[in-house]
């Protein structure tokens, strides 16, 4: 890996996304060859031996896959309290890859995992604004203007307000059924904003994040994204970032 700028060096050895690279770089953790480097637009090559924390990295493959993630798992490597995580589904090869968000014990649905810590930063950061799409049940009719009042924002904690576009896709008087487009990413969100009026969630399941939809998968079901794929969800990052 010959030329390599040293942030990007360390992002694709799967340590963090480039931008918390240079802040690692900058608080003097990073040696190269043994030698401190504190210099953001430092090359190495592919002989260089980098440290981070005292720990030798190495770049490796990139890999991205899709998986449907069912209830009653939680969204993390593991768990105190000794409950089932995703990585109790997943073979141990991939067990080095991060989920891309969260998604809570109850929800269903898509999960990207990947060690691209650069996509990992790029698809969560709060300054982009990422489109992520559920389909929600709720457990009684919901009226129109509570729809509005999403759209409007909701204070679902002191100093947190939240915001969603709804589509109303079929209601009766025993539920509603949702599509409901997050730009945001706080814990339990859609729960919060729908229990602010006084129902609860019955079913939420996650169909798309950015460009990557949940189609095609069973639950439990874990399969590749394609590079195609990844090279529409970069151009899509860029558009929405105004880097294109």
């Amino acid at each position: 890996m010959s030329g390599t700028r040293l942030n990007k060096y360390i992002a694709s050895s799967g340590v963090c996304s480039r931008r918390k690279a240079d802040e690692l770089i900058e608080s003097g953790v990073v040696l190269v060859n043994g030698k401190k480097v504190t210099e953001l637009g430092f090359i190495v090559g592919d002989k260089d031996k980098v440290f981070v924390n005292q720990k030798l990295i190495r770049p490796v493959k990139h890999l991205y896959y899709r998986f449907y993630k069912p209830a009653g798992y939680i969204t993390t490597c593991d768990d105190e309290k000794g409950r089932k995580t995703i990585y109790d589904l997943l073979p141990e090869e991939l067990y080095n890859l991060k989920p891309v968000g969260r998604l809570d014990k109850d929800s269903t649905g898509l999960l990207i995992l990947t060690n691209d810590g650069d996509l990992i930063n790029e698809l969560t950061h709060p300054s982009v604004k990422v489109p992520k799409v559920y389909l929600v049940t709720v457990n009684a009719k919901m009226r129109p203007h509570e729809f509005e009042i999403m759209a409007k924002g909701i204070e679902i904690e002191e100093g947190k307000v939240a915001y969603a576009d709804v589509t109303l896709l079929h209601a009766d008087s025993n539920y509603t059924q949702l599509q409901i487009v997050l730009y945001q990413g706080m814990n339990r969100q859609i729960r919060k904003m729908i229990e602010y009026f006084g129902y609860e969630v019955k079913s939420l399941k996650r169909i798309q994040h950015a460009t990557i939809q949940l189609e095609g998968l069973k639950k439990g079901e874990f399969k590749p994204i394609k590079p195609r794929q990844i090279k529409e969800l970069r151009n899509f990052l860029n558009r929405i970032s105004g880097n294109a």
